[in-house]
C-alpha cells in the first residue's frame, strides 16, 4: 500500500475534492480536520457539512451524506460516520497506521516536515541584547525560544532568516562608555564618584584592561583596535561595544545559536534610514508639532494616546528607529516578521505597528508578529540565585551553560510557554533521573540505540519488516504518537509555540519507556523481532528530529 505520512493533509485534500463536486459554485471554506476527544468518535473529524449548511440551504446531515458519496476512494479510510448535527467522523485503517513506521524510516530527518510556509520568507529577530554586558539568563530564554521557533518554522516549510538587532546607540551605551573610561582611569565602583547608572560588573574592568592594552577585537566582520587613549570617548565607545558584541557572540555559539543577519541601530542613523522614515511619516499627514516636539498620531491606529517621535532637544524616541528598521525588513521582502523579545517590550508593539501603518507603504495591519517571554528565576538548593561572579547583578547565560550543559539549558529555557514565568532549577537540570525531562528523553533514545546496537544488523532491513504484527496496546499508542508528530510541528508553527515540541517529546519518551519495560525486542521470531525493531527505530528517528528542533543532542550512549 502507498504510505501516507500526514493523515490530516491527506484527508484535507480528499474533502477538498469532494467539496468541488458537491458545491462547485460556493465560496470554498477552510477545511478543518481535527482529532476528536473520544476514541469512539474516530481518528479524525470534519465539520465541513455544518459550514456549508447556510450557503447551500440544506441540512448539515444531508450535505455530510453528499460529501461522503463524493469523497475519492482512499485505502487509508476504514469507515466514515455522520455524528451529531453533521460531523463526519473518519476512522483510519490499522494497516495505514502501521505503515507509518516505514514512512518514518524512509523519510528520516525530514519526517514531520510540512509545506505550510510554502517557501515564503520569514524574518525572526531574537536575543537582540544591548551590547552593554554578558548575556543574562533572560537573554538565554530569548535565544532558546527564538532559535527553536526558527527551526519549527523551517520544518513547516518557511524560508527562515535569523536576525540580531544591536541597540548600539543611546543612553545605555553612553553609560557603558563612561563606565569603561572610569575603569581605564583607575576609578572603581566603590568610589563615591561612580555614577548611579554606571555598570559595576567585573567585565567592565576586562574591557578597560583590553582597551589600555590596545587589543584588536572582531565583531560582526568588523575589526576594532583600541588606541589606549583614556580621554578619547568615541574610541572607548566603539571598542567597548565591539568587545561586548564579541563576548555575546562567543556565548551564543556555545549555546548553538547562529545568526544570518546582524543589524546595528547606529547604522540606521548613519545610513539616513531614520530620517527617511520620519520624512515619510510627516508626508503621510499622521504627524503634528506640539510643545517644540514632533508627534505621531498613533491614536489613528488604535493606540491609547499619541506618541512623541522627536523630542524638543532634537533626539528621537526609541520607537522611531524601530519603525525605520522594520521598514527596512519590509523592503527586504519578508512577507512575515516575528520578534521574540522580553515581556518588557510589550508597550512598544502598538506604536511600532502604528508607525508602520502610518508610512502607508502597504505593510499589513498587525505586522510584525511578536512572541514575548517572561522572566526566568534560577534556583539552586531550593533558593533563588540572583548574582553572577562576573556580571555582578544577574546570572549569566554562560555560567548556566558551564554548570548544567548546553542541552539542559536549551531544553529548560524553551520547554515552557514563553508567556509563563519560568523557574530554572539547576539541581533538576543536572540530575540523571526520570524527573529531569532532558535526561528522560535522551535516555529513551540511548535505550533504543543500545537495543539496535545489540541486534547489530543493517537498519535498512527494517524497511521490509511486517509492521502488521504491531498490534499490542503499547505499540498502538506509539504508532499514534508517530502519526501525531507532523501535526505537532504544524501546531507549533501556527501558534509560534516551540514548547509544544518539548511537551510532545516528553510524552513520546514516556510511552516508549512503558513499551520497553513491558516488552522484549530481540525475540526468537524474526518477523516479530524486525517489526518491533522497526517501530523503535522509527521512535528514535522522531526523537532525533524533535530534539534537533530544540537544539538538543540525541546521544546513543548514556
Amino acid at each position: 500500500m502507498s504510505v501516507v505520512l500526514n493523515f490530516k493533509s491527506h484527508l484535507s485534500e480528499l474533502f477538498a475534492q469532494a467539496l468541488r463536486k458537491v458545491a462547485p459554485d460556493s465560496l470554498q471554506p477552510e477545511i478543518l480536520i481535527e482529532r476528536p476527544k473520544l476514541v469512539a468518535h474516530g481518528d479524525y473529524a470534519c465539520n465541513l457539512a455544518m459550514q456549508l449548511a447556510k450557503p447551500l440551504r440544506k441540512s448539515p446531515r444531508d450535505i455530510a451524506q453528499s460529501l461522503i458519496a463524493a469523497l475519492p476512494k482512499s485505502d487509508v479510510i476504514e469507515k466514515l460516520e455522520i455524528a451529531g448535527a453533521g460531523f463526519i467522523n473518519v476512522f483510519i485503517t490499522t494497516s495505514a497506521k502501521q505503515h507509518v513506521v516505514h514512512g518514518v524510516l524512509q523519510a528520516g530527518a525530514s519526517y514531520g516536515h510540512i509545506p505550510l510556509g510554502a517557501g515564503r520568507k520569514v524574518g525572526v529577530e531574537f536575543v537582540s541584547a544591548n551590547p552593554t554586558g554578558p548575556l543574562h539568563v533572560g537573554h538565554g530564554r530569548g535565544a532558546a525560544v527564538g532559535d527553536c521557533l526558527c527551526s519549527v518554522l523551517h520544518a513547516a516549510g518557511w524560508n527562515v532568516t535569523r536576525e540580531f538587532y544591536y541597540n548600539d546607540a543611546g543612553v545605555q551605551i553612553d553609560n557603558l562608555t563612561l563606565s569603561v573610561q572610569l575603569r581605564c582611569k583607575g576609578i572603581t565602583p566603590d568610589d563615591p564618584s561612580w555614577p548611579e547608572a554606571g555598570y559595576r560588573g567585573d567585565y567592565i574592568a576586562d574591557v578597560a584592561q583590553a582597551f589600555l592594552a590596545k587589543e584588536t577585537v572582531e565583531a560582526g566582520h568588523q575589526h576594532v583596535q583600541a588606541c589606549g587613549d583614556v580621554n578619547d570617548t568615541e574610541a572607548i565607545h566603539h571598542f567597548a561595544v565591539a568587545y561586548l558584541r564579541r563576548e555575546q557572540d562567543i556565548d551564543l555559539r556555545a549555546f548553538g545559536v547562529n545568526f544570518d543577519v546582524y543589524a546595528l541601530e547606529s547604522a540606521l542613523y548613519t545610513d539616513g534610514k531614520v530620517d527617511e522614515a520620519v520624512n515619510k511619516l510627516v508626508a503621510s499627514g499622521h504627524t503634528y508639532e506640539q510643545d517644540s516636539a514632533l508627534w505621531l498620531r498613533t491614536t489613528d491606529f488604535g493606540d491609547d494616546k499619541d506618541r512623541v517621535m522627536r523630542k524638543s532637544d532634537g533626539t528621537y524616541t526609541y520607537f522611531v528607529p524601530d519603525v525605520a528598521y522594520h521598514l527596512d525588513k519590509w523592503r527586504r521582502g519578508f512577507v512575515r516578521v516575528i520578534n521574540e523579545q522580553g515581556a518588557d517590550h510589550h508597550s512598544t508593539i502598538t506604536r511600532v505597528r502604528a508607525g508602520l501603518q502610518a508610512l502607508d507603504v502597504g505593510i499589513p495591519k498587525g505586522w510584525p508578529d511578536y512572541v514575548l517571554h517572561q522572566m526566568v528565576t534560577v534556583l539552586r538548593n531550593g533558593e533563588e540565585v540572583k548574582i553572577s561572579k562576573r556580571a555582578g547583578s544577574y546570572v549569566t547565560l554562560r555560567e548556566l551553560i558551564d554548570e548544567v550543559g548546553c542541552d539542559a539549558t536549551r531544553y529548560f529555557l524553551a520547554a515552557r510557554h514563553p508567556d509563563s514565568q519560568l523557574v530554572f532549577d539547576i539541581d533538576l537540570a543536572k540530575s540523571k533521573s526520570n524527573e529531569n525531562p532532558v535526561y528522560y528523553i535522551q535516555y529513551a533514545h540511548a535505550r533504543i540505540s543500545a537495543v539496535l546496537a545489540q541486534w547489530g544488523s543493517e537498519q535498512k532491513i527494517l524497511l521490509q519488516a511486517n509492521v502488521g504484527l504491531l498490534n499490542s496496546e503499547y505499540e498502538t499508542v506509539l504508532l499514534q504518537q508517530l502519526i501525531d508528530y507532523p501535526q505537532v510541528i504544524e501546531n507549533a508553527a501556527l501558534e509560534l509555540a516551540p514548547h509544544l515540541i518539548a511537551f510532545y517529546l516528553k510524552s513520546l519518551a514516556a510511552d516508549f519507556h512503558s513499551y520497553y519495560n513491558a516488552s522484549r525486542f530481540l525475540v526468537e521470531d524474526d518477523a516479530l523481532k524486525f517489526a518491533r525493531l522497526a517501530l523503535i527505530a522509527a521512535v528514535a528517528q522522531v526523537i532525533r528530529n524533535g530534539l534537533a528542533i530544540l537544539g538538543v543532542s540525541a546521544p546513543e550512549k548514556m
